[in-house]
């Protein structure tokens, strides 16, 4: 059915902005990309952030799979490894930290005005890809490899028939954990 999105690279890229451009829009609505709601996260008094993860994680785990299910996508699940993880988490959330926006927030941010998201964040992230690219094939060699786990997802880790035991499981579990941070007044 998608063949033709496919094959064509200009309506990929057209979607992509699109896409992005909603993602963006939506982010900003939620009052994801304002540095108070990801500094009171950071802090553990304002769950917005999380709520719009966990809401996202739900949303993009039963659509991929529904997707599948139909024969419109295919997954490219990725290898995974400590060596990748580990370092990527921590330079991921020292940024995170000390900005107080994440790659995709500080571009809403800037769209919205926020000139310390171009500065700390959007040049940030060209100059961190950058050095990542420098350093990437001595990376590849002695670090990315260590603790390799392949390309495995939780459901080719548990021993279950029909993967949407686990989807509605995991949705079910992350339901809950929102109707408790909502009741919380989080």
């Amino acid at each position: 059915m998608l063949t033709n999105l496919h094959n064509n690279k200009r309506l990929q890229l057209l979607l992509g902005l699109l896409f992005g451009f909603c993602f963006g829009f939506l982010l900003q609505k939620g009052r994801v990309c304002d540095y108070e709601t990801i500094m009171g996260q950071l802090l553990l008094q304002d769950f917005t952030v999380l709520k719009v993860m966990l809401t996202a994680i739900v949303t993009g785990m039963v659509g991929v799979y529904a997707m599948r299910g139909k024969g419109w996508v295919k997954l490219h699940k990725q290898a995974g490894s400590l060596g990748t993880n580990i370092p990527g988490s921590l330079i991921f959330g020292i940024g995170f930290g000390m900005l107080g926006y994440c790659p995709g927030t500080s571009v809403g941010a800037f769209a919205h005005g926020a000139l310390d998201a171009l500065v700390g964040g959007i040049i940030g992230i060209m100059i961190g890809a950058g050095l990542y690219a420098a350093v990437y094939p001595k990376l590849k060699e002695r670090i990315l490899k260590i603790g390799d786990f392949g390309d495995k997802t939780l459901i080719d880790v548990l021993p279950v028939r029909n993967p949407w035991s686990v989807i509605f499981s995991v949705a079910a579990v992350i339901v809950l954990i929102l109707i408790v941070l909502e009741k919380m007044g989080l």
